[in-house]
């Protein structure tokens, strides 16, 4: 496994991050212990979960949410291996019904780094991530709140996720007027299918010093060779059809230069990713231990500068930063 070092900090990641939203909801807790285990024997020293991860992610639906964090928690405590691993957690979504169990004010996210260090079972996060951004809160409040996380070592880093270019300015400003480190990372929406954070979000990442952690790599599943298991009797949903449907003739091209290439389409889709410097570490979300051990192939293939053409061809992205790519 490969190393890197998440954005602009001193801190070194594994180029895949582990995803854990599957974590008692879809995969059992001796299936994720199983999960965990075979990432870090692979290498992978990034773990990402959030607190609302492990139900229905709604509080007025059944209990589940936070139990993912709990999942890891005991599988820490369980194998004593806090110190192998950067682990990653989020803030923002609403953990209970009243008016303050959501968003960034500093009530919030005091109280839920709290319920997450117990969840967790651990004293310290290394990444506390901002789910969404907060238009109804200041930077003032939320900066305050974040540093006093950072000065009392429960919280190491901050980062955010789905943050817009210019809220990652905005928030870096505000930072920087305090004195302040401000984020480290964005965890954005970013495949071969879903390209539009190369116009503003990538570029601000490059610009401040963010890492990049693309989630859903491979586009829910449609990059995952998607046509070659339809054709192999896989039941999929209205929605995903519609998708298939709608980029079929991409599919088809990009499933062929995957077989001319010996290599799975997941895998290829990955490596794509890990191969645009701006990226640190695709969040990967396995369901079962296989699906882990199938993931680290993508950590090891090279694709050629053609084979990164066709993929360009086949899939085009924006036309490159903005406003360049619509404006010049």
């Amino acid at each position: 496994m490969q190393y890197t070092h998440l954005g602009r900090s001193g801190l070194k990641v594994s180029r895949l991050c582990l995803g854990t939203m599957n974590f008692g909801e879809l995969t059992d807790e001796p299936t994720s212990f199983q999960i965990l285990d075979e990432a870090v024997e692979a290498g992978i020293n990034f773990i990402d979960t959030a607190d609302v991860y492990g139900g229905p992610q709604s509080p007025d639906m059944e209990k589940g949410f936070g139990l993912s964090e709990e999942i890891i928690g005991r599988w820490m405590a369980d194998r004593g291996s806090r110190n192998e691993i950067v682990l990653a957690t989020k803030v923002y979504q609403p953990m209970g019904l009243g008016p303050n169990d959501r968003r960034l004010s500093a009530l919030h996210i005091r109280r839920a780094c709290e319920d997450s260090l117990r969840r967790l079972r651990t004293d310290h996060i290394d990444l506390y991530q901002m789910h969404h951004v907060d238009r109804f809160t200041p930077w003032e409040e939320i900066w305050q709140a974040m540093e006093l996380l950072v000065q009392q070592g429960k919280i190491i880093y901050v980062g955010s996720s789905n943050f817009a270019g210019w809220d990652i300015a905005t928030a870096q400003s505000a930072a920087n007027q305090r004195h302040f480190m401000g984020l480290i990372a964005e965890q954005s929406l970013y495949n071969l299918s879903a390209r539009t954070v190369e116009l503003e979000v990538i570029p601000a990442c490059r610009h401040y010093g963010l890492g990049l952690i693309p989630w859903s790599p491979l586009g829910g599943g449609l990059l995952g060779g998607v046509l070659q298991k339809m054709a192999g009797g896989r039941r999929t949903t209205s929605m995903m059809k519609e998708k298939i449907e709608r980029y079929r003739a991409q599919l088809q091209a990009f499933e062929a230069l995957c077989e001319d290439l010996g290599e799975r389409p997941a895998d290829v889709a990955l490596a794509w990713l890990l191969h645009n410097p701006a990226v640190t570490a695709p969040l990967v979300g396995p369901r079962t231990a296989e699906q882990m051990t199938q993931t680290l192939r993508a950590a090891e293939i090279s694709l050629s500068d053609d084979t990164m053409r066709c993929l360009d061809e086949i899939w085009p992205g924006p036309g490159g930063d903005a406003p360049k790519a619509y404006a010049w």
